[in-house]
């Protein structure tokens, strides 16, 4: 997880207290747009909860740990439902206080309207009527789920099943199916600290566990018998350490370290795997961190590819790929602060969502 600027104390309270003011958004401020899905499907989603009634919450204390998810789905009919927005309101006034210009000093922290982007995605449009090839998604640390909306809806519109999983407490936000808004929770010292930092992902590759326990519950068109997991930076590792689930398949690990922050190597990169694997990086993030915890692994050899995007850095494999080029040219982001943020690339979407689908279609012919 790159290190980052978390929300201290008294930005949470001035968040908190954000949402409560209903201002309109200027008639000036940009809309952003999300790229549509490039396959033969339309997007459905839901969304859905989950309630682990044997662990407490770490973050807030609650005796019990609820996770949030979305779903995407191929859909045979849209007509008559509504896309889904990116964020929902309650959140977007999180989002435009904490990760535009505090989590993400890249983004502008006015002239957008961050409520007004829509998905590609139908709110509970029907499914189509069999089981499909099943993709679980875990977002970066302090990022949301929604971050993900875009690779997660064109591999729905190619067939697969996608659910996207909040880590509550370490997002920014959390918005739940009852409207429920969290903000984050964690403190700053989970970047320096490795005890809290073990914590943190202790609490992501246990919640990933129980959405993989509880996965028939989620969606009627989960094909257990082909399911696959992702994820970016802190949330590829969460991607890569799931490997050891005897649901999962194959990952793919989004520019994820395979290492606590003592240094010790998480298991899977201690003793390699079996199922296939991607480890996928970009020239602008890439350090030694990176080199010996991938390195370890691949030393004990197995289906593991490496890959590395030219002229782009670490957010590119989310929605901000296809934002930044758009806040560019709306004079609100340098051409410094995109290539910080995404890299120079212009071709990240099309590039990041192809290797994903490509690697997870061919991971489930795979026969090992």
């Amino acid at each position: 997880m790159r290190r980052r600027t978390f929300l201290t104390a008294t930005a949470t309270a001035t968040a908190a207290s954000a949402l409560s003011a209903q201002t309109a958004a200027a008639a000036s401020d940009l809309t952003l747009r999300l790229p549509a899905p490039t396959g033969p499907w339309s997007v459905g989603t839901t969304t859905r909860a989950l309630v682990d009634p044997t662990r407490s919450d770490p973050w807030n204390g609650a005796p019990t740990r609820e996770i949030a998810l979305t779903v995407f789905y191929p859909a045979p009919v849209v007509r008559g439902y509504q896309r889904a927005p990116h964020l929902a309101p309650a959140a977007a006034e999180v989002f435009k206080g904490l990760d535009a210009g505090v989590l993400h000093p890249e983004l502008p922290a006015s002239g957008v309207n961050w409520a007004a982007t829509l998905t590609h995605s139908y709110v509970d449009a029907p499914a189509l009527p069999r089981r499909r090839p099943t993709l679980l998604y875990s977002p970066g640390g302090a990022d949301p789920r929604t971050i993900g909306t875009s690779v997660a809806e064109d591999l729905a519109s190619h067939g697969y099943v996608v659910v996207t999983i909040d880590h509550p407490g370490e997002a920014s936000e959390v918005v739940f199916p009852d409207g429920r808004l969290r903000v984050i929770e964690i403190s700053p010292d989970v970047q320096t600290d490795p005890v809290r930092s073990r914590l943190m992902m202790n609490t992501r590759f246990a919640d990933m566990r129980f959405v993989l326990d509880h996965l028939s519950e989620v969606h009627d068109q989960i094909d257990l018998r082909r399911v696959c997991v992702y994820g970016h930076s802190a949330g590829g590792a969460t991607a890569a350490v799931s490997l050891e689930h005897a649901l999962v398949r194959a990952a793919a690990n989004l520019e994820g370290y395979l290492d606590a922050l003592d240094g010790e190597l998480y298991p899977i990169a201690q003793h390699g795997t079996q199922k296939p694997l991607l480890l996928a990086g970009t020239d602008g993030f890439r350090d030694a961190r990176f080199d010996r915890t991938w390195s370890a692994l691949m030393s004990h050899g197995g289906p593991v590819r490496r890959v590395e995007l030219s002229d782009a850095n670490h957010w590119i494999w989310t929605d901000y790929a296809a934002f930044a080029p758009q806040l560019q040219s709306a004079g609100l982001m340098t051409a410094a602060a995109r290539a910080h943020l995404v890299g120079a690339s212009g071709c990240g979407v099309p590039a990041v969502r192809r290797l994903v689908r490509k690697f997870f279609d061919w991971s489930l012919t795979f026969s090992g």
